[in-house]
């Protein structure tokens, strides 16, 4: 299984779509590195320049809704030819959860409570974050401050993070 987690970008914006995640116009690419200078490049936040914002980045933390709009597989390969392989928000749109998972991503729901608390102890901050599938556990640390929480994988999620994606998991089971 890979390793999650890194530098967090954090995003404090709720209904980030697959749009903003990478916009349509470059849906006709085949490869996620095509993909990889176009990250966030339609997301307005104040404050983010997403080539400058994104780099080195392996965890992204953000509100609710996170990957609504388009179903396309294209907005986690985006994330995942950066480096980012954690997604940690309230909730996240149904089709774009999954597809993290069938890339062998992580998308880490988090109740709106703890993701308030994550914002004001880390963003700002140079946070690295630590994941642990196995443990179910996220562990923030930045200028001495460390903070850890618990979040719960299914079992067909962690099935599809051990073997590393669907099309792996396919290969190994039928």
């Amino acid at each position: 299984m890979k390793t999650f987690g890194g530098e967090v970008l954090f995003l404090d914006r709720s209904d980030i779509n697959t749009d903003e995640i990478i916009p349509a116009k470059y849906l006709n690419e085949s490869t996620k590195e095509a993909l990889k200078s176009n990250l966030l490049e339609d997301l307005k936040l104040s404050g983010f320049d997403p080539k400058s914002d994104t780099a080195g980045k392996g965890a992204l933390v953000a509100r609710a809704n996170f990957g609504c709009g388009s179903s396309r597989e294209h907005a986690p390969w985006a994330l995942e030819v950066n480096g980012i392989n954690i997604v940690i928000a309230e909730s996240f749109a149904r089709i774009f959860r999954q597809n993290m998972y069938n890339c062998g991503m992580i998308a880490c729901e988090m109740p709106a409570p703890v993701l308030g608390e994550i914002f004001r102890e880390f963003a700002g901050r140079r946070t690295e974050l630590s994941v642990d599938p196995a443990a179910g556990s996220l562990c923030f640390r930045a200028e001495g401050k460390e903070k850890t929480f618990s979040f719960i994988l299914r079992d067909f999620e962690r099935a599809l993070l051990e073997a590393g994606g669907w099309v792996e998991y396919a290969a190994k089971h039928y």
